[in-house]
């Protein structure tokens, strides 16, 4: 056996092994106004994000699927109609436990087996941990939220801080009508991070969040808004993976970043998504004067990855970085 061949099999060990499904409410496959309104319905939203969801769907249907983006990869096999677009684990605490000890144990097991528990003990401000389409776990450590940071799942922000996230939230940087995959994201996005750093912060740990799809035949639709105020500093981490199928998973995240004067962001990922997924991300940031941008990001995974990480400079000064790193392997693009 060659060296590449034992590092595959590491990497299997690691990153795709299988749960056994179980969940607390899904929605049936396919993509209708009716799925969308029960999903609005069980996470109680109010008005204007369903108002926006059904617009989102509108652009999503009145859209070709893409077919001449450079360099684009096989996209046939993406069958809307054919995925589960939401699947409510079956947890107590929504909106994220704050110990790893009141989840499901073969969630803790998960999680365990990532390494997740260990890193926010040893090296991070802020945790969160998703599950299928929603947040089971955030923490943050307690001198940031004394200093006014907020790091929680997108569903409790809608919530909590309605009316930034009204404001910000697919309106200025990403908004559904940027591309098909943007539109169905702005219809079905479920779960996803919420960041706010205040005016003069600078947080010296990263904050990181992990995403898993566990169920076959799936897709995922997490969305990060990250809002860093004046002279503020923080680095940002998720990670990425999924069990391998033989039905197609797709992965459709959102990610806007607003990077207010002389603020600093750097937004790192690290995905291994199994050989059956599609990964279709729109990334976006939005940086004023004097502030900086940094995006990096491995890609080790996946059937397909297609991803936009743009940068938007909006005053003097205002720089950007991209490092991506990308390996694929045969059926891979």
């Amino acid at each position: 056996m060659s060296s590449e061949d034992l590092q595959d099999t590491d990497t299997e060990a690691r990153f795709e092994f299988k749960k056994e499904e179980s969940s607390a409410f899904q929605t049936e496959k396919g993509l209708t106004e009716e799925t969308i309104r029960i999903i609005s319905e069980d996470k109680d939203e109010p008005e204007w994000m369903l108002e926006r969801r059904l617009r989102a769907l509108e652009q999503f249907q009145e859209m070709p699927m893409p077919t001449d983006w450079p360099g684009q990869p096989d996209l046939s096999e993406v069958d809307i109609d054919e995925i589960v677009p939401y699947i409510r684990p079956d947890i107590e605490t929504r909106g994220g436990a704050e110990n790893w000890e009141d989840l499901p144990e073969e969630i803790q097991d998960t999680f365990d087996k990532l390494g997740i528990p260990e890193a926010e003990k040893n090296a991070l401000s802020g945790v969160g941990a998703q599950y299928e389409s929603e947040i089971v776990y955030q923490n943050m450590q307690e001198q940031w939220e004394e200093k006014g940071v907020i790091f929680c799942d997108m569903d409790k922000a809608v919530q909590e801080h309605e009316e930034i996230v009204r404001e910000y939230f697919m309106t200025k940087c990403v908004p559904p009508s940027d591309n098909k995959f943007a539109a169905l994201h702005g219809a079905i996005w479920s779960g996803g991070s919420f960041v706010y750093i205040p005016e003069d912060t600078t947080v010296n740990m990263p904050v990181q969040a992990y995403f898993r799809m566990n169920s076959e035949g799936m897709g995922q639709f997490e969305h990060t808004l990250i809002i860093a105020e004046e002279n503020s500093e923080v680095h940002y981490i998720e990670g990425c993976s999924a069990p391998k199928y033989s039905a197609f998973n797709l992965h459709s995240g959102g990610v806007e970043v607003f990077v207010k004067e002389g603020a600093h962001v750097q937004y790192s990922t690290v995905q291994n998504w199994s050989k059956n997924t599609y990964n279709l991300n729109t990334k976006r940031a939005i940086v004023e004067k004097d502030g900086t941008m940094e995006w990096v990001s491995g890609s080790m995974g996946s059937k397909a990855t297609m991803l936009y990480p743009c940068t938007i400079l909006k005053g003097p000064g205002a720089t950007d970085n991209h490092i991506t790193i990308a390996f694929a392997g045969e059926g891979q693009n």
